[in-house]
């Protein structure tokens, strides 16, 4: 019998236990995890990279990402990043179908002799070319609502149904999504993304301001992460208007929109993106940290990463009404709720005027119970007590069938 010992959070600190008892299982060293996504590796430092690489020190661990399209023949190009994760970037020519890239996972799995293994999926669009593979267990870390997004593929939430069926584990990266999924799975847990405390807290030192940022007056406002079709533009350009004296400043890659869309002005500066290793210095020179989300169908189910890095870096927080920013950010007054131009000016305005000791002091207690490390050690328990529960299940189903045998000899 399976134990629950993952913990859920109900997005305000506190853990829920689905029920069962809390203990741990054996998850063997030489059991390696696969894992499917549609993100590239080396484009933002998230989620996918802070669990990875915990699991990579005890583990091998490979990265399996978004196919790149080139002429030539189809290859597998493997190369391990920092961290220990061996990431896996399939090349192939237009028009190759997933039959292809099966091929090309099947010669991996023969290459470094991967016989146990878990599949760790965060794209249901992973299943063409996996269908086949037998895992000890199967995961399921739904981190966005992927089918909400912009040219998410018409068979996304057919093919999420079929993973959800397969999967032995489903965990959500925020309690929006928890919610949503639940139903529909009898073991879902909710993981809201942690932070890196001690890496953000840099920004509450003074250092040298880079280079690009250092000739911008103050006060900013700033913003890092993706800037897509999740960004209020209308939002942004109404705030830089109402008040021309303030910095707004974007620190992030642009996808999927046209920069022209881009709202521009002489207080709006787009600096591209910047490693993780600089966010913090970005942010010391912050005075206000922005969250301007439209409300939209791709934000419905958004757990914003940066909320609690924002926090860890000391800086007040402004954000339109996300879900998961609301509570328990919100609610507990560690972050600032605007849902207009007229209000984001209004919260700005008090967030740049506030006595922050207090606030930072309440941030702290926050953020001092939760860990990327915590969070990676509840999902590798649950993670073992499936592939030992396979274990068990496979063990028995071999012991029926001697004694099957044995009852025909007889």
């Amino acid at each position: 019998m399976l134990k629950d010992v993952g913990r859920d959070f109900d997005g305000t600190g506190a853990e829920v236990t689905p029920g069962g008892v809390a203990g741990s299982d054996v998850w063997p060293r030489e059991v390696d995890l696969i894992c499917l996504s549609h993100l590239r590796w080396d484009f933002v430092y998230q989620r996918p990279q802070h669990l990875l690489t915990r699991c990579a020190r005890g583990r091998r661990v490979v990265f399996v990402e978004e196919p790149v399209e080139e002429e030539g023949v189809a290859r597998l190009e493997l190369g391990q990043r920092e961290g220990g994760v061996w990431v896996a970037t399939p090349r192939l020519p237009p028009g190759a179908g997933p039959e292809v890239l099966r091929g090309l996972l099947d010669e991996l799995f023969v290459w470094w002799d991967i016989r146990d293994y878990v599949l760790w999926y965060y794209t249901p669009m992973a299943l063409p070319f996996t269908r086949h593979l037998r895992p000890l267990a199967t995961v399921y870390d739904c981190m966005d609502e992927l089918s909400a997004f912009k040219g998410a593929p018409a068979e996304m939430r057919q093919a999420e149904a079929e993973l959800m069926a397969r999967a032995d584990l489903v965990f959500t990266g925020g309690l929006s999504l928890y919610e949503a999924k639940r139903p529909q799975h009898p073991r879902v847990y909710a993981f809201p993304s942690s932070v890196d405390v001690a890496h953000f807290a840099r920004a509450r030192a003074a250092g040298e301001d880079p280079a690009d940022q250092a000739r911008i007056p103050r006060p900013r406002l700033g913003f890092f992460g993706v800037i897509d079709e999740r960004m209020d533009l209308e939002l942004i350009a109404g705030v830089a208007d109402a008040r021309p004296d303030w910095q707004l400043i974007m620190v992030g890659p642009v996808v999927k929109i046209d920069p022209a869309e881009l709202p521009r002005r002489a207080n709006i500066h787009y600096l591209g993106a910047k490693s993780y290793a600089e966010l913090p210095a970005y942010l010391a020179g912050w005075d206000v940290a922005l969250l301007p989300f439209a409300r939209n169908e791709a934000t419905c189910f958004i757990s914003p990463t940066k909320t609690p890095e924002y926090l860890a870096a000391g800086r007040p927080v402004v954000s339109t009404p996300i879900r998961d920013v609301v509570r328990p950010y919100g609610e507990r007054g560690l972050a600032r709720i605007a849902g207009s131009a007229p209000e984001f000016v209004a919260a700005v305005e008090a967030a740049l005027g506030e006595d922050a000791r207090e606030r930072v002091e309440r941030g702290d207690d926050f953020l001092a119970r939760t860990s990327w490390d915590r969070t990676w050690a509840r999902m590798e328990a649950l993670i073992g007590q499936a592939v030992a529960g396979r274990r068990v299940a496979a063990g028995a189903a071999a012991e029926s069938f001697e004694i099957g045998k044995e009852s025909v000899n007889v």
